[in-house]
């Protein structure tokens, strides 16, 4: 170790050795400020996707997002690399809100009241969101948090439906892929009636709710059907839908 006496220590402000005054390195700062932008724009496309997925669905084109987010498309897949990733971060409150619905469903007092609040309830979450009726219908296997919070969800209905058989109230055959199949169902049906009809999902589920009714059980007077839709309302939901298959004239 070469030691300096004090003739030889350098002059303050020489940069590079110990007790320099130079002006610090900005790199730090640039860092900070490209890391603030880059959550800013990840926020921004997460806000957008939501809003976009709930309007058009999962099929919406992820450019429409990116420009709606006021990026660009380069950098909506710099921070989601594929559509899953962004759907499960665009939707992973909506599927929180489906599990609740679930741990609701399982608090409630009377077994039957917990069941067919559930389903009312989910139906009411597909009725406004189009991008979370798709998700309700398929699988998200590369995102464990939706897939945790589902199978959650699950584990409880598994309860659910056990205590509204036992209780007599919900018929034993009834299995948890029937709510599938009835998600499935009701999106089908809002997609068709939504523009001209929004309200008809509802009483498509009290239909739905009054099959899975045991036959055993007293009859329940909160399982009244809601009035149906028009059948002009019908007629304009039928035209729509010739129109967006290419066999008719778009409304």
């Amino acid at each position: 170790m070469i030691l300096m006496t004090a003739r030889d220590q350098p002059e303050p402000g020489v940069a590079g050795v110990p007790g320099d005054r130079a002006e610090p390195c900005a790199c730090g700062r640039e860092e900070r400020r490209l890391r603030a932008d880059a959550a800013r724009n990840r926020d921004a496309i997460v806000a957008v996707a939501r809003d976009v997925f709930a309007e058009h669905g999962l099929e919406a084109p992820l450019e429409a997002i990116a420009a709606r987010a006021g990026v660009g498309i380069a950098t909506l897949y710099r921070r989601f690399p594929t559509r899953e990733k962004l759907v499960a971060a665009a939707l992973v409150e909506k599927v929180a809100e489906y599990a609740e619905a679930a741990r609701q469903a399982q608090a409630a007092a009377d077994p039957w009241d917990g069941f067919a609040g559930f389903v009312e309830r989910i139906c009411e979450l597909q009725a406004g969101d189009r991008g979370l009726s798709d998700l309700l219908s398929m699988t998200l296997s590369a995102d464990e948090r939706v897939e945790e919070l589902r199978r959650t969800a699950n584990d409880l209905l598994i309860t659910v439906i056990d205590r509204a058989k036992t209780a007599g109230a919900l018929r034993e055959d009834f299995v948890g892929e029937d709510l599938v199949l009835l998600l499935i169902a009701t999106a089908a049906v809002m997609h068709v009636t939504r523009a001209d009809a929004p309200e008809a999902w509802r009483r498509f589920a009290a239909l739905a709710l009054d099959s899975f009714s045991s036959r055993a059980a007293p009859p329940r007077p909160d399982l009244a059907l809601p009035d149906p839709p028009s059948t002009a309302q019908m007629t304009r939901a039928m035209i729509r839908l010739a129109g967006e298959r290419g066999c008719g004239e778009r409304a």
